[in-house]
């Protein structure tokens, strides 16, 4: 069988040593019951511990070599291998509007825009696993006062429990990537509301976050132009605040600019 070559272009790194992809796919197994979509398998590595599982499995790649080999490779998997981009899916009709778990070795380029699809079928997720740059994964799971602590902590924090679980070194990847790689776990916690507006809460997030260096009273004034305050909160940097200031800082705008 014609092994896929790497393709620089799609982020492709593949996964070859065969204990860790076995340690990934477990990750899947804190979230039981449910299906499983996994993201980018290329040769499968971990799609043949994915898929074996008892539960219903479907994967999605966007490069046509890789689903030719996985057509090949794993036959009775063809009607649960869909060719195309996750990034512009309608997760609904994956799996008939039920929920599923999501895992992958995401390619590092696109992981963030993953995690913010994620977030905008939170519903459809209540689990999501899987390998990404060690750095994102920091950044993640990093709590207030750190200085990793940034948009995808606040964003993703606020609706999901995250763990960092183990580091992956470079050398067990075709070709070896030039930095360190992490598998991360993200399981939807009980919050139901967030106690403010969600996409004013994001926009603030990143707004300020942007212009981490300056105080919210510099930072502030893109979504309020003449802000002015001497109040101590706003001394604060946006790494500073913890989710329940990001939630009264959302509400606080909104009174202002009603």
């Amino acid at each position: 069988m014609k092994q896929v070559r790497p393709k620089k272009n799609l982020g492709q790194h593949f996964l070859t040593d065969l204990g860790i992809a076995r340690r990934i796919a477990d990750t899947v197994d804190a979230c039981p019951d449910i299906p499983v979509l996994e993201i980018g398998p290329g040769m499968g590595v971990m799609t043949q511990y994915l898929y074996p599982k008892d539960r219903e499995f479907k994967c999605v790649e966007i490069d046509k070599e890789s689903v030719a080999y996985l057509q090949e490779a794993f036959p009775r998997l063809r009607g649960g291998i869909i060719g195309d981009d996750f990034l512009r899916m309608d997760l609904n009709e994956v799996f008939g509007g039920r929920q599923f778990v999501l895992t992958g070795n995401y390619p590092y380029d696109i992981s963030s825009q993953i995690f913010f699809k994620m977030l905008d079928n939170k519903e459809l997720i209540p689990c999501c696993t899987g390998m990404i740059q060690r750095e994102v994964a920091l950044r993640i799971a990093a709590e207030p006062g750190n200085k990793t602590y940034g948009i995808l902590s606040v964003l993703i924090q606020a609706w999901y429990d995250t763990e960092y679980l183990f580091t992956v070194d470079e050398d067990v990847f075709n070709p070896p990537p030039k930095v360190k790689s992490a598998v991360i776990r993200m399981t939807r916690n009980d919050r139901k509301d967030l106690g403010c507006d969600w996409q004013l809460f994001r926009q603030i997030v990143k707004t300020v976050f942007n212009q981490r260096r300056k105080m919210l009273r510099v930072s502030l004034k893109q979504l309020m132009p003449g802000f002015k305050s001497d109040e101590d909160f706003f001394m604060k940097r946006p790494e500073q605040l913890t989710h329940e200031e990001f939630v009264w800082l959302t509400n606080y705008v909104e009174k202002l600019r009603t």
